[in-house]
């Protein structure tokens, strides 16, 4: 019987754009398996994975609490969808269901990320009905986090110096909002989704469609008290992953309401980013750090003063934004009428993809904590989770995959 390792590396060695899209498909489908069986082999009852120290070699896991903790599961559903093996199917139950218990937790918004990559993966794929009180549960639970006064669902539950924070992220839970809306006819879920979505577009973007991290509302009036760019180079600079969010969440609202606002932001969200974009698509962790083409001056407001800037670091790139990015832009290039846009979008989609699947961000079986990619970005402000695998960019790299296929 021949090694599915070796296999697996030997194809691994394909030069990634002379490829197929279906052949690239597949030698990332057949990785997955490979790597995600390994990952689950060493997952206790209570645990997801989260990221790898390669210097220690250890894998970094996490609890059902974490935000992230949907991302796992989601990606096994992907990977059961495009392969049919009734293993990988185990895994994605066994998983999935490992978030059970997550609307008795005391959450915040992330319940959207955590419930729908999971469970309504689930439910889309399998139509099992025993998927739905999970979901219904936790869609009441976001709802019930909305201000009507400020017209925003709260995210983080406390952060110093904020009493009403709403960060750009919190555009891609509401998915779970519209996915409940539909499967169980229910309006009021629809309204609180676009309220937020409104209120996000009249205050997170810049004129340019650039986009804060956050924006602090004060709670009693629905003022904007102020924004910030909390993982990003400064609070004027556009930091990927939140450029990534904001194209994906808009993409996501039109799809699901047609409402012809939502397209034009995702429209002018994707001309704003694809000029921002290295060749092979993946971007700088923020888009105007030290080092980059559009650097800032390091008098912007919002500058660092406490951070030392190592030769090297500011530059790092961020294969998790590139991740959504690729998965947003190739949705996108199906929706818009904009024919020069919705070229441009697949093109980008199709680059990144490419480029995820290279030497460079691939992992080879058996490596990197049996993540797929290599060199995303957390927070880099903090130092953690800098140039690592992270679940999130794995979940993202795999829906472009499935977007792009269809």
């Amino acid at each position: 019987m021949k090694n599915p390792i070796i296999i697996l590396a030997a194809a691994a060695m394909l030069t990634a754009c002379a490829e197929s899209l279906d052949s690239l498909s597949t030698r990332v489908y057949e990785l997955a398996k490979v790597q995600f069986t390994a990952m689950d082999a060493r997952l206790s009852d209570g645990q997801t994975p989260r990221s790898y120290d390669e210097a220690a070699d250890t894998v970094i896991n996490a609890n059902i609490r974490w935000w992230c903790s949907g991302y796992f599961p989601g990606s096994l559903w992907y990977v059961y969808e495009a392969t049919g093996d009734e293993s990988i199917k185990t895994l994605a139950e066994k998983n999935t269901l490992k978030l059970s218990d997550i609307c008795s937790l005391n959450t915040d918004h992330d319940i959207g990320f955590q419930v729908n990559c999971s469970y309504g993966n689930a439910f889309r794929v399998t139509s099992d009905s025993t998927y739905l009180p999970v979901m219904e549960a936790a869609a009441a639970k976001l709802a019930a986090r909305m201000n009507p006064t400020v017209g925003c669902i709260k995210s983080w539950n406390s952060r110093q110096g904020c009493r009403y924070p709403v960060i750009i992220d919190n555009m891609m839970n509401l998915e779970l909002l519209m996915v409940a809306a539909n499967l169980f006819d229910c309006d009021s879920l629809r309204q609180v989704a676009y309220t937020h979505a409104n209120t996000t577009m009249a205050n997170h973007f810049r004129p340019d469609y650039s986009c804060y991290h956050l924006v602090d509302y004060v709670p009693e009036t629905g003022e904007v008290d102020h924004k910030q760019t909390v993982q990003g180079y400064a609070h004027e600079s556009s930091w990927a992953r939140g450029q990534s969010w904001a194209l994906y969440g808009y993409t996501m609202m039109y799809a699901f309401s047609q409402k012809e606002e939502y397209l034009a932001q995702a429209e002018n969200v994707a001309r704003y980013i694809l000029p921002e974009l290295p060749s092979d698509g993946i971007p700088y962790w923020d888009f105007n750090a030290p080092g980059t083409p559009h650097e800032i001056a390091a008098d912007a407001p919002g500058c660092p003063d406490n951070y030392e800037w190592k030769e090297g670091e500011a530059v790092k790139r961020d294969a998790s934004a590139g991740a959504i990015m690729a998965s947003a832009f190739a949705q996108l290039s199906r929706l818009t009428p904009d024919k020069a846009l919705a070229k441009q979008c697949h093109d980008m989609a199709l680059t990144q993809v490419r480029t995820l699947a290279s030497e460079e961000y691939l992992a080879e079986p058996g490596t990197n904590g049996d993540f797929l990619l290599k060199h995303s970005v957390g927070n880099l402000h903090k130092n953690n989770e800098v140039d690592v695998p992270l679940t999130y960019a794995d979940y993202y790299f795999l829906e472009a995959l499935h977007v792009l296929r269809k």
